[in-house]
């Protein structure tokens, strides 16, 4: 059978989606095209085999990981054998030639990363978006690239949009929504919430993600105002579960992230002794992300090796307290306090009774990340005066440690 060389003009390529998972790869070369192409294989479940006699720190790292088998040598007949793909990317050309000829000799489907019209198979400019592979192959790499940038971007931001059939089953996504910016949920808690039909949301949740949800959405109200009108633990775990096993698909979207202070891990057992199938989906900190909108790293070389994240909504001298304030106050690092604002008074007091300088710099961030952010500034004996003469109020996070001061 003839090789029919590759032509953009004469011969387009048939498109079609490889099944790799389980089925061997083999990647000759361990250089830079093979370090961008190699992720994707493995998260397609592909055996990968990489050949070469030396590799980038990243195709190493991924082979001690033990994501890829890597045969320290240069490729030699025969390495094709039983292959399903094979990506040739060595900086020999006659070893690319050599390869891509067993490869057609055994029928094997394979990239050139040297010569495209020489391979039986192209690697089209390909990303995910919302559960969707977007894959474009036109030829011209750059032109394929800013192709695909416009599709991802155009889903993304909803200027692109298709009627969505989706595949889900009934059952509660416990997704974190970040720290107040609707721009930083997660790409897999964005996706799940359009996918949702009930969305269950606290009101530290990010406001505008919900104006995004399609109409015929159920938007349940679970927000916990403090001293004010509240809807109880019982009713939001009870409301998840009667919603999914309606035939539902719920997100409960939840501010930051569900593990931190969030009590996702109740409303998780609540649903899986109720036997309603749980997803989890991480979501970004306050404790870490809006100090960082604020300039202020929780670590820095030289300046700090710990930080340490504590509720503040239970003050130092209650008994319902699990935080040994006097070790917190012992430690070199930052303190990072949620659910603080309130309780100012009594932390910092407790803090400087148990050894820390009342000077140690601390700072208040309001709304962080958000367009109403907030940052004042005080030292650890100040910080209480502060707050109330700044009129800060929840969501707050205080920051409390010497990698204030680098923020200037």
């Amino acid at each position: 059978m003839p090789t029919v060389p590759l032509d953009d003009d004469a011969t387009p390529p048939y498109p079609v989606g490889l099944r790799l998972a389980g089925r061997r790869v083999v990647v000759l070369g361990g250089g830079q095209v093979a370090q961008r192409r190699l992720p994707t294989l493995l998260g397609s479940g592909a055996d990968v085999v990489v050949i070469s006699p030396e590799t980038t720190p990243a195709v190493q790292a991924m082979a001690d990981a033990g994501e890829l088998r890597w045969e320290r040598r240069g490729y030699r007949a025969g390495d094709l054998a039983d292959a399903w793909y094979a990506l040739i990317a060595t900086a020999d050309a006659a070893v690319n030639a050599e390869a891509a000829a067993e490869a057609e000799a055994g029928r094997v489907f394979c990239a050139r990363a040297d010569d495209a019209s020489a391979a039986s198979a192209w690697t089209p400019a390909s990303g995910r978006q919302e559960g969707t592979v977007v894959a474009v192959l036109s030829g011209d790499p750059r032109r394929s690239a800013a192709l695909r940038d416009a599709v991802i971007g155009g889903i993304r931001d909803g200027s692109l949009a298709a009627a969505h059939h989706r595949g889900h089953q009934a059952g509660v996504a416990l997704v974190g929504g970040g720290p107040g910016d609707p721009d930083l949920i997660t790409v897999k808690g964005r996706r799940l919430l359009v996918e949702a039909d009930v969305v269950v949301a606290d009101r530290l949740a990010p406001r505008e993600l919900l104006e995004e949800l399609p109409p015929h959405v159920e938007v349940i109200d679970a927000s916990k105002i403090p001293y004010g009108r509240y809807m109880a633990q019982e009713a939001i775990n009870n409301a998840l579960i009667e919603h999914a096993k309606a035939g539902k698909f719920v997100v409960r979207l939840k501010g930051g992230d569900p593990y931190v202070f969030g009590r996702g891990m109740e409303e998780l057992i609540a649903c899986a002794e109720a036997g309603v199938p749980v997803t989890v989906v991480p979501g970004i900190s306050s404790s870490i992300s809006v100090p960082a909108s604020a300039g202020i790293p929780v670590t820095h070389r030289g300046v700090t090796h710990e930080f340490s994240v504590i509720s503040g909504h239970v003050a130092p001298e209650d008994p319902r307290s699990l935080v040994d304030w006097n070790a917190a106050a012992r430690m070199r690092g930052t303190l990072v306090l949620l659910m603080a604002v309130e309780r100012i008074a009594a932390i910092s007091a407790a803090l400087v009774a148990g050894g820390r300088s009342p000077e140690t710099p601390v700072a208040v961030v309001q709304e962080g990340t958000t367009s109403a952010q907030r940052v004042v500034r005080a030292t650890l004996d100040t910080v209480a005066a502060v707050v109330e003469a700044e009129g800060i109020r929840p969501p707050a996070v205080v920051v409390i440690g010497d990698v204030v001061a680098l923020a200037g």
